[in-house]
């Protein structure tokens, strides 16, 4: 369900923390990015899934771009990012859209891109241990 459509290798800052997606890579070419995945694909939806900064007891993912069906709700999208990150049942962990807010699980992925994608066109989702607020 959740297709990876390019592996992007972090590298780090000197500070040790790694840099976001939109720190990688301009805007331009984000912003064609996303044109020609709608285009090719208008079904899906194009996120972008990193840890948020400072969290230090969830692990990195090996990438952070996906194409993911614009059907899938919140909740299982939760589950699909918990299986990758490998968590414990134990563990728990807060998706936040746009490093703000917390969508709700029963919300579909078109109804949230619809509303909350960023002007380059993806949809940005950070993943935290702790709920985090401003």
């Amino acid at each position: 369900m959740l297709e990876m459509f390019t592996r992007v290798q972090p590298s780090t800052l000197s500070s040790g923390s790694v840099p976001t997606f939109k720190e990688r890579r301009p805007f331009h070419a984000r912003k064609n990015d996303v044109a020609e995945i709608r285009r090719q694909q208008p079904n899906k939806v194009p996120l972008i899934i990193e840890r948020f900064e400072g969290e230090r007891s969830l692990p990195l993912m090996d990438r952070c771009k996906f194409l993911v069906p614009d059907h899938i709700t919140i909740a299982e999208l939760m589950h699909i990012i918990r299986r990758r990150l490998q968590l414990h049942p134990e563990q728990t962990f807060f998706l936040l859209v746009n490093e703000k807010a917390i969508a709700t699980n029963s919300m579909t992925l078109s109804q949230l891109y619809q509303s909350e994608q960023d002007a380059d066109g993806f949809l940005y989702l950070v993943y935290t241990s702790q709920p985090a607020f401003g």
